[in-house]
Formats: structure tokens, C-alpha cells, sequence
């Protein structure tokens, strides 16, 4: 059964060193009210799984700004400064994939799967200390899923099963991020009563969710 808390409540489920697979690409879709949460707490040395570190003051740039991240999976490091100093300081550690890979990976993992495979990255760094495998002549990369103890995910409206729904591109990696963590918290600007979505509006079953936070972050249309 979902269940709804606050984004104080969720952020103290988060404990030093949890792996967390967020929502968003460059801040558009990115859970703000629980990140604030998150470093009001102060939980440190979290691992990370984005497709980007946002900026230092949106989305997960906040957790960098604030030092709670000690290791992330990540595709774009560009906007954000200060991780890309924490990162050449060897304070932060990075494993950069490439976008499609990561977010492979992470379906991978949601639907049970151990990994994937891939010619993305062959004669690269990308496949050093890889196992490559050679399927119908063709060479490819075996990409492990990636694991997460919690998924962090902003969706548009939420009904009180956990049905989700998104606006425009903060759909982004909202979806597959859902999948991934043993446990899922959406933050959502409406939630409403079971049956006020319609199916077909429906892009994230209940099935995937397991807490429901409201966003300060409401807009209409």
C-alpha cells in the first residue's frame, strides 16, 4: 500500500551511504522538495545515479553543493562546477556512462535483468576492465545493471495507489528511475483520489511506488 509522508519523513529513511536513483535531466524533473529535505538531514557519502549533476544550486547540485555525495554514476558533469573540483580533488567518485548505457543499465536492474549488452564504448576507456562478449560475429560491451536502494522521482499527479503521470520533458528518466529502487519515493505536485486518472494518462503503475510526498512545486496545465 502507498503511503503518504512528508519530504522530512522521507529524507530520514535516507541513511550515509545509500545509493539513490534520482529523476531529472538538468534540474527539469528533479524531486527539489525532497532534495532540500535530504540536506537539511545532512546524510553524507551518498552514491548517486543521474543522467546529469545539474547545477549548484538545482536538482541534485544541491546534495554536491552541500558535500553529501561520495560517489556517482553520471553521463554530463558540464553545469556544475563544483563537482567537476570535487571530482578532480579525488573527493567524489565518478564513473562517467555514456547516457543510453546508464539508463539501460537502471531498466536492467529494475526488471530484473543482471546487465546488458552494449556496443557502446568498444575501443574506448568505457570498456576497460570489461568483459567483452561476441554474440552473431558483433562485439559487445556486458554492462552490469546498476542497483539502487532508493529512487527519488518527480512526477505531475499522483493518485493515492501510486499510479503516476508526467509533464512534458520532466517525463525524462522519471520512469525508469521508478523502477529501480528496492525502495520509490514520488514527489508529486497533485495527488489525487484512485480513479480521478485517467488509464491512459498512466506512464508509472502504482506497482512501482512505495511513498508519496507533496511538491512545493505545483503548476497547472
Amino acid at each position: 500500500m502507498v503511503k503518504q509522508i512528508s519530504a522530512a519523513e522521507a529524507a530520514a529513511m535516507i541513511k550515509p551511504g545509500s545509493r539513490l536513483a534520482i529523476g531529472g535531466f538538468l534540474a527539469v524533473g528533479a524531486p527539489e522538495t525532497i532534495l532540500d529535505a535530504i540536506v537539511e538531514k545532512g546524510a553524507d557519502k551518498l552514491h548517486m545515479i543521474v543522467i546529469a549533476s545539474d547545477w549548484e544550486d538545482k536538482g541534485v547540485g544541491k546534495l554536491i553543493k552541500a558535500r553529501l555525495i561520495g560517489s556517482a554514476q553520471v553521463s554530463h558533469l558540464g553545469t556544475n562546477r563544483t563537482i567537476q573540483a570535487q571530482m578532480n580533488a579525488g573527493e567524489v567518485e565518478i564513473e562517467l556512462v555514456p547516457q543510453g548505457t546508464l539508463m539501460e543499465r537502471v531498466r536492467a536492474y529494475g526488471a530484473g535483468l543482471g546487465g546488458i549488452l552494449t556496443p557502446t564504448g568498444l575501443g574506448t576507456v568505457v570498456e576497460e576492465g570489461k568483459q567483452i562478449i561476441n554474440q552473431d560475429g558483433k562485439d559487445y560491451i556486458l554492462e552490469p545493471a546498476i542497483p539502487s536502494d532508493f529512487a527519488l522521482v518527480k512526477a505531475y499527479k499522483a493518485d493515492k495507489s501510486g499510479n503516476l503521470t508526467f509533464r512534458k520533458t520532466a517525463r525524462n528518466s522519471n520512469p525508469i528511475m521508478a523502477m529501480a529502487g528496492k525502495i520509490t519515493i514520488v514527489e508529486a505536485e497533485h495527488i489525487v483520489e484512485v480513479g480521478e486518472l485517467d488509464p491512459e494518462e498512466v506512464v508509472t503503475p502504482g506497482v512501482f511506488v512505495d511513498y508519496l510526498v507533496q511538491s512545493k512545486e505545483v503548476t497547472n496545465g
